[in-house]
């Protein structure tokens, strides 16, 4: 039960951030960063290589995200997700979601130890809310 309710609290987040969105289409980061898009959700792509993804402008890192950002998906390698969450903490962001694959032991323990909402146990955002591909 718990699962869910944090989902749910993640998911009324006012503005969103994906960490690791890719360019490129059949990427994960992007089909997470589509899948926003595709429910309306105000989201932000972070790539530190792209001034844009799907048409949105892009930050190169969490520290760069805006005020407001209040939900990251984290969908990057651990090392990275380590340092994202990291930078998360710094920026009060209070909802982390670690998508398939992202997952670090220590960005867990870090977002527990500071109180975040944290989701990282396997669900995935694509499966949670729905993705078409569509968009």
């Amino acid at each position: 039960m718990k699962h869910r309710e944090d989902i749910a609290r993640f998911l009324k987040a006012n503005k969103f951030a994906v960490v690791g969105a890719s360019t490129q289409r059949h990427k994960f980061g992007n089909k997470v960063l589509r899948c926003y898009q595709e429910h309306g959700y105000d989201v932000i792509p972070v790539n530190l290589g792209a001034d844009k993804v799907e048409g949105l402008e892009c930050v190169a890192s969490v520290a760069d995200l805006p005020p407001g950002v209040e939900a990251l998906s984290i969908v990057t390698a651990p090392p990275v997700t380590l340092e994202a969450v990291k930078q998360a903490i710094d920026k009060e962001i209070k909802h982390i979601w670690m998508q398939p694959g992202a997952e670090e032991p220590a960005a867990v323990e870090l977002c527990r130890q500071h109180g975040l909402n944290i989701i990282a146990d396997g669900s995935c955002l694509l499966v949670e809310l729905g993705f078409s591909g569509e968009h």
